[in-house]
């Protein structure tokens, strides 16, 4: 046993993945494992060493207890796993250095540009550094430009909200498949839409802001990172064989080298801290190109 115990707070405690990363965690044998998450009854509760509720990431009670509890318990380090709480900690993260507590992100400039799929593309392809192709929509007609715009009907194109989690409002519009088709052989969860249908949908309230970029064919990995404010200290390629609703089920870790120098890139551009986890696709040409940047613990990371 090691001569101190370090006391980490892990949030998202209900979250994908949570169970794996805490068994990683113990297996160290060298934390007590504080988990925190919004609802009274998830997985970590019973995994951890102490469970704390905490309210959800954008109350105005949400910073305030996480410092309480840090106090309360000494808690050298903090772990999150929520994306939303990101940016509330980074925007007080001296307060908990004030009474010792590590908080493992990106800073708040950083972290604005990662968790806004627009502002991401805009500020890589500024910086020099491959992205796929795509268009930033605010309107149903520029929506329909950038499909055009982008190959379709000849080329499927996806479109996602600039901010949002996981595969939440993801769409790949294919003119190879038919809505009959889509509702009898396809399941329920499946990300294809019909051009119509989106222009439909998307025409039907507030109008959001959309990323609509050109669709990857290729293989998609997964890739673990550990940076030390802009450098690189891992990177981790794990190729999706299997996803359900946009979380890997079934991987393999590759040593990919093209995709280690281009992560190392974007970390190094973005100045990232901490664990990361960077998406990235082949395109056509054979290049990997990124989709998305998880600036915090991956729930998948057990795997590497």
């Amino acid at each position: 046993m090691p001569d101190q115990i370090i006391n980490i707070l892990m949030t998202g405690g209900g979250a994908p993945g949570a169970a794996g990363i805490i068994k990683c965690l113990q297996e160290e044998k060298l934390f007590k494992i504080f988990v925190a998450d919004a609802n009274t009854d998830v997985i970590g509760k019973y995994l951890g060493d102490e469970f704390e509720t905490i309210p959800f990431a954008d109350s105005p009670e949400f910073i305030d207890k996480l410092l309480s509890i840090c106090k309360q318990h000494n808690i050298q380090i903090i772990l999150p796993l929520v994306t939303r709480e990101l940016i509330p900690l980074s925007s007080r993260i001296n307060e908990f250095e004030a009474i010792g507590t590590k908080v493992l992100i990106s800073t708040q400039s950083s972290l604005e540009i990662a968790n806004n799929k627009s502002k991401l593309y805009e500020f890589l392809q500024w910086r020099g550094i491959a992205v796929p192709a795509f268009k930033i929509v605010e309107t149903i007609e520029q929506f329909k430009e950038a499909v055009t715009a982008l190959g379709y009907p000849e080329k499927e194109v996806c479109f996602k909200p600039s901010v949002s989690n996981g595969s939440r409002g993801f769409r790949i519009i294919s003119e190879k498949i038919n809505e009959l088709d889509l509702l009898l052989n396809y399941k329920p969860a499946s990300t294809f839409i019909s051009f119509k249908n989106a222009i439909e949908i998307l025409s039907s309230g507030t109008f959001p802001e959309l990323l609509v970029v050109e669709y990857l064919p290729g293989e998609e990995f997964s890739v673990d990172c550990l940076a030390n404010h802009g450098a690189s200290v891992l990177i981790v390629p794990r190729l999706r064989k299997k996803m359900i609703n946009g979380i890997s089920v079934e991987g393999e870790i590759v040593e990919e080298k093209n995709i280690i120098n281009y992560c190392r890139q974007i970390i190094k551009e973005l100045q990232l801290h901490g664990n990361i986890g960077i998406q990235v696709k082949k395109a056509d040409s054979d290049e990997f190109l990124i989709l998305e940047i998880n600036p915090r613990v991956q729930g998948t990371i057990a795997a590497a």
